[in-house]
């Protein structure tokens, strides 16, 4: 009988952390320790993209029927697929995804966040949406017990991820200041406790979900100069930015640029994580298509590290679900390719910035200060109204005496899709839900 041990790094593990270490050993030192064992294999998929290239003869190796020089298809499917050729819509695609789209959403990156140019950081991988992404960076870089550090105000499914699946533990610090800007100090506080710690993983949203709030310009420059300022005392910094409503700003005085361009190639110990896709920005919610991106600085090959980095993401990827939709990859590859789409795009963006500018009218047309208070919001689908009573009764009464739906977030937060709801249609939203308020 032969038994193998998987709880040793493989020769193939080996070769990929001895990459990272020589290129950039604080990066090792962050990786968890499933991190540190993943890779991809030499195996179907390796040998399969092999084959594709240099198989021109027969390719046997994976397990696709082929007919007629294409992927066999039923009709009553590919019926349903106006637009896409068998080849665009069925077969499996390499576990970092599509080639093509992948380098469409790099080139997005930089023309988005033009800070970005000249900056160290890597080609996007494919992932079955953010949350995929954000759980895929938890895999290679978070252990049990491990710290994640937050905003008191975040999207309540980081509990599940990085809590209950990774067993971390999370910690927060104030979003908001009295005054209702960003809580630079908080951070700092956050940080200085860390002190000592050889790995601090932190987590940014903005547009934050649940609040819709997007940092400012001189906000986005005190945060980096703390985080810079804590790398300098030797702290390993993994700084993960959940842009999911990466583009959805509302003001002038913004941050129109993902922290992620701050921080890529920046310093050699942060490592800038960047885990975004179309699903909120390009309107293709079910699609499930997300990306995620690396930036740090090496030693000397930059690409060297990332290819690392990307073939141990490849191993998580091919050891949970194999390889991400195809289906879903080639909508969004060939929608990015139509003349029409950055117009397209602006104009969905014009319409929700209509709306958050409709409820900030609604807000200040009457006074509310005896229900609620209203958090600051800037960007994105949400807002949230921080109540005077309960959260939960106030929920279950709006709901079954007036028919409206919302989350209560913990004790006392109502948060508000404006997304989901007309322009014209936001004045009778809000006088409903303060007459429910003051019914209770």
């Amino acid at each position: 009988m032969t038994i193998k041990s998987f709880q040793e790094p493989s020769a193939l593990a080996t070769e990929l952390n001895a990459t990272i270490a020589k290129e950039n050993p604080n990066v090792l030192a962050m990786l968890s320790d499933f991190g540190k064992r993943i890779f991809f294999p030499k195996g179907i998929l390796a040998q399969a993209a092999e084959a594709k290239q240099k198989g021109k003869r027969f390719n046997v190796t994976i397990g696709i029927a082929r007919e007629a020089g294409q992927p066999m298809f039923l009709p009553s499917v590919m019926k349903q697929l106006p637009g896409l050729t068998p080849a665009e819509a069925l077969p499996y695609s390499p576990a970092t995804g599509r080639p093509d789209l992948r380098k469409a959403w790099r080139e997005g990156l930089l023309a988005k966040n033009p800070s970005l140019k000249g900056q160290s950081f890597s080609t996007p991988i494919a992932t079955s949406g953010v949350t995929h992404a954000l759980s895929l960076t938890a895999d290679l870089f978070v252990d049990r017990g491990d710290t994640i550090l937050l905003p008191d105000k975040y999207w309540e499914n980081y509990n599940l991820l990085f809590g209950v699946r990774f067993g971390a533990k999370l910690e927060t610090f104030p979003l908001f200041t009295a005054r209702g800007g960003l809580d630079v100090d908080g951070l700092r506080t956050a940080l200085a406790g860390r002190k000592g710690q050889s790995k601090t993983v932190l987590s940014f949203n903005f547009p934050n979900n649940p609040t819709g709030y997007s940092i400012k310009k001189k906000e986005a420059e005190a945060v980096v100069e703390a985080l810079l300022e804590a790398a300098d005392a030797g702290t390993n910094l993994l700084v993960l930015c959940d842009d999911a409503y990466f583009g959805l700003f509302y003001e002038e005085d913004l941050l129109k640029e993902s922290l992620f361009a701050r921080l890529a190639g920046r310093h050699e110990r942060v490592l800038a994580v960047k885990a975004d896709g179309p699903t909120k920005e390009e309107y293709v919610w079910g699609l499930r298509s997300g990306m995620l991106t690396f930036g740090t600085k090496a030693v000397g090959d930059d690409q060297a590290l990332y290819g690392a980095l990307e073939k141990k993401v490849a191993g998580a990827i091919r050891s949970a679900i194999s390889t991400c939709s195809t289906l879903s990859q080639s909508v969004v590859a060939k929608a990015l390719a139509e003349p029409t789409f950055e117009a397209e795009s602006r104009g969905k963006q014009k319409t929700l910035e209509a709306r958050a500018g409709k409820v900030r009218e609604v807000l200040a047309a009457a006074d509310y200060s005896d229900v609620w208070e209203a958090y600051p919001f800037n960007a994105g689908y949400f807002m949230c109204l921080k109540l005077k009573g309960d959260a939960e009764t106030f929920r279950t009464h709006l709901l079954e005496k007036h028919g409206i739906g919302v989350i209560a977030d913990g004790a006392h937060d109502i948060r508000v899709a404006f997304a989901g709801v007309e322009e014209g249609e936001v004045p009778e939203l809000f006088e409903t839900l303060a007459k429910a308020a003051r019914e209770l």
